[in-house]
């Protein structure tokens, strides 16, 4: 029988050094950040007179620098250490999140924005190893907690944002950057170096692994898949149209079900499905999903949203399990080669999204994320020779290691 990680034992969940603990509470912080500013976006576009699509840019830069730090991390942290990389990244987020604050135009928010998206790129990327390496009691109860620090962050992100953008829409970045400088102190005092890898990485590894088949098949379909998810993620709340509060509360219904589902859903689906059903079915769903958000009601709109949730719980496990399985490739690499090419797409759909409203209509930029999630299924179904060795090896006990690199790389 299975370990209980609840388990009072020494391979409890509950029972971890203070380094594990200090290294998973900056861990949600920077998964805060992702999602932090969705229920505030308005009132930026309010507070610094801009457009949406100006506003909608503050995720195209943190996630443009995010796809090209992939070739970054690796390299960093094996040259430098995990305890030296994780310090780095966190000193880039308080330094930019800080300076996000006190902005005086869109311009400079959204590069102080890109600055803060190296420092969590850097962070996120190095912190699942560091808990794994510096955890008691064998592995499982360490993934089990940063996978619960994902969860959490994802969904309270949208909170944290709305509870302090209420009053301006300054104080969240304040507030990253206090947390995040409370995170580098506890890392700084409770975390040990690690030992370096074997193998310094260097900036052409990702790439190199792109030339897999299969890895570059399950990039290209999760590219387009990344283009609806942020569709719903940067664009949405000018739709939604509510104050801080709502769509906060929104979105934190969004990541509860996002976390539920990547994490306890989506495993026993492929278990009895096979995973490249499960994926093929979940995008079809959520381009269905989508498109009746772009033109049902107010309230058809926050429904839509919020299952929205679910389907891309699944999508993010099941993509980054056959990213990490389908080459030969080590997963440190084959994930930065993977994650390089989908954050473009999340780059892109913040600022596509307003823009083509702005050429057509209100409903136009939710039928074409419906159709990139289209797009997605098709390649699946397409190149599912190239997908099938991960299909039918898939593993069980490398489950929740994977589902969480989707975020971590």
């Amino acid at each position: 029988m299975a370990e209980d990680p609840f388990d009072a034992g020494a391979g409890s969940i509950l029972r971890q050094p203070k380094a594990v603990w200090a290294t998973a509470g900056a861990s949600v912080v920077a998964f805060m950040g992702i999602g932090l500013v969705d229920p505030i976006l308005p009132s930026i576009a309010k507070g610094l007179n801009a457009t949406a699509s100006q506003v909608s840019l503050l995720f195209t830069s943190y996630f443009l620098i995010t796809a090209f730090a992939m070739l970054v991390t690796g390299f960093v942290s094996s040259r430098i250490g995990g305890r030296k990389t994780l310090l780095l990244g966190l000193a880039f987020v308080v330094v930019f999140a800080a300076l996000a604050g006190t902005s005086g135009s869109v311009g400079q928010l959204v590069g102080y924005r890109a600055g803060w998206g190296l420092g969590n790129a850097l962070f996120v990327s190095t912190a699942l190893a560091v808990i794994v390496g510096a955890a008691a009691g064998g592995s499982a109860a360490a993934i089990l907690l940063y996978e619960s620090a994902l969860g959490l962050g994802m969904a309270c992100g949208p909170l944290l944002g709305a509870l302090l953008g209420d009053a301006s829409w300054r104080y969240p970045f304040f507030g990253t950057a206090f947390l995040m400088a409370v995170g580098f102190l506890c890392i700084t005092a409770f975390l040990k170096e690690q030992p370096r890898p074997a193998r310094r990485t260097s900036l052409l590894d990702p790439i190199k692994a792109l030339g897999h088949g299969g890895l570059a098949s399950a990039a290209v379909s999760a590219f387009f898949y990344n283009y609806t998810f942020f569709t719903v993620l940067a664009f949405t709340p000018f739709v939604l149209n509510m104050t801080p509060y709502k769509s906060g509360a929104v979105f934190f219904a969004w990541g509860v079900l996002l976390a539920v589902f990547s994490v306890i859903v989506a495993p026993r689906m492929q278990k009895r499905f096979g995973s490249l059903k499960v994926l093929g079915g979940s995008l079809v769903l959520l381009a269905a999903d989508v498109v009746v958000l772009g033109y049902g009601d107010h309230t058809t709109a926050i429904v839509c949203t919020i299952l929205s949730g679910a389907f891309i719980g699944v999508n993010n496990t099941v993509y980054t399990e056959l990213a990490l399985g389908v080459s030969d490739a080590p997963r440190p690499v084959a994930s930065a080669g993977y994650n390089f090419v989908r954050w473009f797409a999340a780059a892109a759909a913040p600022y596509l999204a307003p823009k083509i409203e702005e050429w057509t209509d209100l409903h136009i930029p939710f039928v074409v994320a419906g159709a990139t999630a289209l797009a997605g299924a098709l390649v699946v179904l397409l190149r599912r020779r190239a997908l099938t060795h991960e299909a039918e090896e898939h593993q069980p006990q490398h489950a929740t290691q994977d589902s969480v690199a989707v975020f971590a790389n």
